[in-house]
């Protein structure tokens, strides 16, 4: 069903514009809630992996341009048509490829289930930047990271941003919550991972720091990389807690890196060959 649509007050085009990030994750609330994916490789990438949409919003010409497939694909949810104008409100830039998806969370696997075939993994700390998430993310499918687990008070990775900055990777990666509240990390969670098999490398700065291309490292079977926030980095319980402390080496006078792109380094440099 084409539905054209002059402003977003009209039922059912609401959720693009209208809920906040909150509003969305509590709507739907037996299902989880609702997200919204940008772009037909990112909507694309969210239908393969077998997340429920429930409507379309894009301009008129990609009903039979760039959306055409998407279409085909979910023939019983409504698609609501609007201006390049209107949909530029959603975002504050002008669109090349104007699809937006509406679609319904699905429930997470439990983090022991992602780590029992995982050798390689991420963790991230109180990550809270939308844009780094999705960086990492990107890095984490493209270098592979067997899962990516955030501790509770991370961001959303469903987030619209995080989706568009990761090219839809976010549905290319398995992931998890560790914990569901910020008691359960770090003590708890470390604990866990300690557990199920895995040795935990926090990256700091710190005077017993190795380098990450030491051999002990890239010779453990199962490794949790540990990433920490914006500005802060990790805790220190978190890495008093660690098995090992890494460093990047780096330039005289520089002593650190956006975590996105320290992360794709050390993914790089520890991902099993």
């Amino acid at each position: 069903m084409i539905i054209q649509i002059d402003d977003f007050k009209q039922s059912g085009a609401e959720v693009f514009a209208n809920l906040t990030e909150r509003e969305l994750r509590n709507s739907y609330e037996k299902q989880g809630g609702i997200f919204i994916a940008e772009s037909p490789k990112v909507i694309e990438r969210a239908l393969d992996a077998g997340y429920e949409p429930i409507s379309l919003l894009m301009e008129e010409k990609h009903i039979t341009g760039d959306a055409a497939n998407i279409i085909q694909r979910c023939p019983e949810i409504p698609v609501y048509t609007a201006t390049s104008q209107l949909l530029q409100t959603l975002t504050g830039f002008k669109l090349t490829r104007g699809v937006f998806c509406a679609f319904k969370r699905k429930n997470p696997p439990s983090f022991e289930e992602i780590c029992k075939n995982s050798h390689r993994i991420a963790v991230l700390e109180n990550i809270a930047d939308s844009t780094n998430l999705g960086a990492i993310f990107r890095s984490a499918a493209a270098l592979g990271i067997d899962a990516v687990l955030l501790t509770p008070e991370c961001a959303d990775p469903l987030n619209r941003r995080c989706l568009r900055v990761s090219m839809g990777n976010v549905f290319m990666v398995n992931w998890a919550r560790i914990g569901s509240s910020p008691d359960d990390w770090p003590k708890k969670g470390m604990k866990a991972l300690n557990d199920l098999g895995f040795k935990t490398l926090s990256m700091a700065l710190r005077n017993n720091s190795v380098n990450i291309d030491d051999p002990i490292l890239y010779n453990e079977d199962k490794l949790a990389i540990l990433l920490g926030t914006e500005g802060e980095g990790l805790l220190s319980e978190t890495i008093s807690l660690s098995n090992y402390v890494a460093k990047i080496p780096m330039k005289e006078g520089v002593d650190s890196l956006n975590v996105a792109a320290a992360g794709a380094i050390i993914f790089w440099e520890l991902r099993k060959r």
